[in-house]
């Protein structure tokens, strides 16, 4: 079983940062990919930003500049910090991590974490 539990989210002003953290556990022989999505109400849900297991990350046009990732391998944990916030970013927030179970494992694995409600207010 693999678990992702998010925090860090809350109601902000815009114009202020908030830190999410998504830590990670159970069996995973190799994390591919860890990432932030996010979903408003009525909208479909929407990649934020995402790093590879070689650090190499991207980002949504909405956030860029904006927005950073980071994973510290040794706490098997992942964070977005968001900075300049904007009403428009009021969403809840899911971590995401596509990994390899086992090195046997034939395909990979996709695994969300609960959401965090990060409402931004003008």
């Amino acid at each position: 079983q693999v678990q992702l539990v998010e925090s860090g989210g809350g109601l902000v002003q815009a114009g202020g940062s908030l830190r999410l953290s998504c830590a990670t556990s159970g069996s995973i022989f190799y994390t591919i990919t860890m990432g932030w999505y996010r979903q408003a109400p009525g909208k479909h849900r929407e990649l934020v930003a995402r790093v590879t297991s070689g650090d190499s990350s991207n980002y949504a046009d909405s956030v860029t500049g904006r927005f950073t990732i980071e994973k510290n391998n040794a706490k098997n944990t992942v964070y977005l910090q968001m900075n300049n916030l904007k009403p428009e970013d009021t969403a809840v927030y899911y971590c995401h991590a596509n990994v390899r179970r086992t090195a046997c494992a034939p395909t990979p694995s996709e695994h969300w974490g609960q959401g965090t409600q990060v409402p931004v207010s003008s």
